[in-house]
């Protein structure tokens, strides 16, 4: 059976000694999350997921969720149990505005008890990570009545929410949508049609689910510029605000999918449903968007969160499985056999992964520091630079972090050997559910384009300048150190290739964009390997620092140089390989008619 302990002692390190976030106490919403509060927020937290979430991961897998003829959804054995206790424990508030009754702390702080939900049990996560998306979107979008009506129960967790944006003809190409919403005498409007792939679209979980929901009025352009949003409540609420009267709203079928069967993906169907408009009419996307942004920073975490637990349990089961002999001679004399942990591939999977899951780490919570420093940073400049920097790598954290989090989650399935393909041990599981992250909230074809399509020019392309001075700054200090410097020097070359097929773009994709298509995966992960490097770069720092100080817990800074030292040797050397996949440029991608791929 799976196990999972949640990783504070890492979070720790990087909130306190790597990213210092006690040097912002004197920023709006930081005031309170002191290391010793942060401390007891994680402590608590883990306790909570390690024995109420996680042991219901495999419940969720095998129960799945129940549509019944009335239309109404039941979630797995024991999940709406844990959702009242994480609802009554104030778990959803973390990071929720005081003024609708949240605790106003940091999102970085949020971020890290996320990560330990979707490692405990990423379906059962998806419900309340959703409501935080909804809640961000009216937050930005919505009337002052809209939000005095609606946030304050959706923090509480007595309401959830849902974004519905998919179409059975339709899913990247929003401009496609056919539901419609016609307006009523009252001001609202009734929608009418059909979303597929709604997560947590109906369930028994919250009193009310709040959709919000992309439609098209009558006389909008035929086109993404003709989106408007809308806010759909499963229940109408009634002259106090509370849940009323059923709304014309309903779950038609669940998608039976190939993983997080723990999570009601609904097709839904709108039959002339009240709703009320989110902002301005005709720009209804850039509203979505919010939710959208939000919820692709937490799928990247996602893959960071699955790839976490999966490898934990690779390294135990490589502790415990016996099998064959180290190359070098018999380490175990007292054993017919050694342990996995002597052969040099085995080794190799583990610490792929374990350089990754730590560096991805680092990168998630620095992402959600700049999410911060957005609203609160005292300087215009920083946050303009903190906006930048998050919208840069937003699809990089969504695209590379699901990337390489699916990898880890079949290298730890690899570990097991024969065993990692039998459902009892778990690991396959973790395969599937890490599957979906690479395709919803934008496929990663998707957000590599959005990536070098949209971002990298954005603003004269100061975003991606920034990154490269960062880099190079912290590379150019870091060489004044002996214990840094060749991590420092190969950082610094992984950022030149970077650099580079930046400047191939610029001179070769306005002459056939197809060369920019061609090659944006590969560039969208240079640019994780260059993010997860300097995260490497400045944990590295950290531990070094706390060596020479006399740290207690030598062994853990020493793991944290070793690891910085296999990804310099292992990952960095792809982003010259990566460089020149893209400058083979598009046109043997490109060659073949359609009828030329079949096989006969």
């Amino acid at each position: 059976m799976p196990q999972y302990k949640a990783p504070v002692k890492d979070m720790k390190f990087i909130l306190n000694e790597v990213l210092n976030v006690d040097n912002y106490s004197n920023l709006p919403g930081f005031e309170n999350a002191s290391s010793d509060m942060i401390e007891a927020i994680l402590t608590e937290g883990s306790k909570f997921v390690e024995n109420v979430i996680f042991p219901l991961n495999r419940v969720g897998d095998e129960q799945g969720c129940t549509r019944h003829e009335d239309g109404s959804v039941t979630t797995p054995e024991g999940f709406k149990d844990a959702y009242e206790q994480y609802r009554a424990a104030g778990w959803g508030t973390l990071s929720a505005p005081e003024e609708f009754g949240g605790q106003g702390m940091p999102h970085i702080v949020s971020m890290a008890f996320e990560e330990m939900m979707g490692s405990s049990n990423t379906a059962f996560a998806m419900y309340p990570g959703l409501t935080h998306g909804a809640v961000s979107s009216i937050l930005a979008k919505g009337s002052q009545e809209q939000k005095e009506t609606y946030v304050p129960k959706m923090v509480s967790g007595e309401w959830t929410g849902t974004m519905n944006l998919t179409e059975p003809h339709c899913g990247t190409d929003l401009g496609l949508i056919r539901t419609k919403a016609v307006p009523n005498d009252d001001g609202s409007f009734a929608i009418s049609g059909t979303k597929i792939f709604i997560s947590s679209g109906e369930h028994d979980m919250s009193e009310n689910i709040i959709h919000l929901v992309l439609a098209k009025t009558p006389d909008a352009p035929d086109n993404v510029k003709g989106i408007s949003l809308f806010i759909v409540p499963k229940f109408i609420l009634d002259e106090n605000g509370n849940a009323g009267e059923r709304n014309a709203v309903s779950c038609g079928s669940i998608e039976h999918k190939m993983g997080i069967h723990g999570n009601s993906t609904c097709v839904m169907n709108y039959d002339g449903a009240k709703g009320y408009l989110i902002g301005e009419e005709n720009k209804g996307l850039a509203a979505m968007f919010i939710m959208m942004n939000v919820a692709r920073l937490g799928v990247g975490q996602q893959g960071l969160a699955i790839a976490e637990v999966a490898y934990q349990n690779a390294v135990q089961y490589a502790k415990d499985r016996r099998q064959g002999r180290a190359l070098t001679g018999p380490e175990d004399l007292n054993e017919k056999a050694d342990t996995l942990f002597v052969h040099p591939d085995v080794r190799r999977m583990l610490m792929d992964a374990k350089a990754f899951t730590e560096g991805m780490r680092s990168f998630c919570l620095w992402g959600a520091l700049q999410a911060d420093l957005i609203h609160s940073a005292t300087d215009e400049a920083d946050r303009q630079m903190a906006d930048d920097l998050l919208s840069l790598l937003t699809p990089v954290i969504k695209g590379y972090g699901t990337d390489k989090g699916y990898d880890v989650a079949t290298n730890a399935q690899q570990v097991y050997g024969g065993h990692g393909y039998i459902a009892e041990w778990g690991m396959e599981q973790y395969v599937r559910d890490a599957r979906i992250a690479m395709i919803y909230e934008g496929t990663n074809g998707v957000q590599a384009m959005d990536l070098v399509g949209r971002k990298l020019a954005q603003n004269g392309g100061r975003a991606v300048q920034a990154l490269f001075k960062i880099v190079d700054d912290e590379c150019a200090n870091a060489k004044n150190n002996d214990a840094l410097a060749d991590f420092a020097t190969r950082l610094e070359k992984a950022n030149g290739e970077l650099k580079a097929a930046t400047m191939w773009f610029m001179q070769n994709g306005m002459a056939n964009p197809n060369n920019v298509g061609s090659g944006a995966h590969h560039y969208m992960h240079i640019m994780g390997i260059v993010a997860l490097g300097l995260q490497w770069l400045r944990m590295s720092k950290a531990a070094s620092a706390a060596l020479s100080a006399g740290a207690e817990d030598s062994k853990f800074y020493e793991a944290k140089l070793v690891t910085a030292r296999y990804f310099a040797e292992r990952y960095m050397p792809d982003a010259g390989s990566l460089r020149r996949k893209i400058e083979a440029g598009g046109d043997a991608i490109m060659a073949l008619d359609p009828e030329m791929f079949a096989a006969a």
